[in-house]
């Protein structure tokens, strides 16, 4: 039983999404909520991210909204280091600072600011350690930041029982069309 799934994925500029309310997103967080909801009701108690814009903070806003039918559900924010957001601009602060608002627990993994990217490998390296499982919206097919918690997930999956579903290209497809079908005249 997976108690603490953590949750990753592109950043948004990755996705070419520039704003948060792209209707790409709409998609993203489907699949999530797809995923999370069998996993809530097998037991999951906690959704950990670390506050990345894109991807996370969009799984963020899923578990806020499951909460409603779930209320045992809990979101941590652990970041990588003090005041990651210091050099976003305003509307990713605001919606950064709404999504931190609701969260159950935050905490960050180094108690410094940024120095040095080392500081998301102990993120990520944290991640899979507090974690049972991990969910990334993460195709092999292009490359992008998720690469290395998904390569370091992989590593540690080979010595320990640690499940990584992964939501791909191909599965946001699937979502796409089950949307378009369920919206046409059928």
């Amino acid at each position: 039983m997976n108690k603490v799934l953590a949750i990753s994925g592109y950043k948004p500029f990755e996705l070419g999404i520039f704003q948060k309310d792209h209707p790409s997103v709409l998609f993203i967080k489907k699949a999530i909520k797809k995923e999370l909801i069998p996993m809530i009701d097998e037991g999951l108690e906690w959704v950990l991210i670390s506050g990345q814009l894109g991807v996370e903070l969009w799984a963020a806003e899923v578990v806020v909204e499951l909460k409603l039918d779930y209320p045992e559900l809990k979101l941590a924010i652990i970041t990588p280091f003090l005041d990651q957001e210091a050099s976003w601009n305003e509307n990713n602060k605001e919606w950064y600072e709404s999504i931190l608002a609701q969260a159950d627990f935050i905490d960050s993994v180094t108690k410094k600011g940024y120095e040095k990217p080392w500081q998301f490998r102990i993120k990520n390296q944290f991640f899979i350690e507090k974690s049972n499982a991990m969910l990334l919206l993460y195709d092999q097919e292009k490359e992008g930041s998720p690469k290395y918690l998904y390569e370091m997930a992989s590593h540690y999956q080979g010595h320990h029982t640690y499940p990584i579903r992964l939501i791909t290209f191909y599965d946001l497809q699937m979502i796409i069309e089950e949307e378009e079908f369920k919206s046409s005249d059928f």
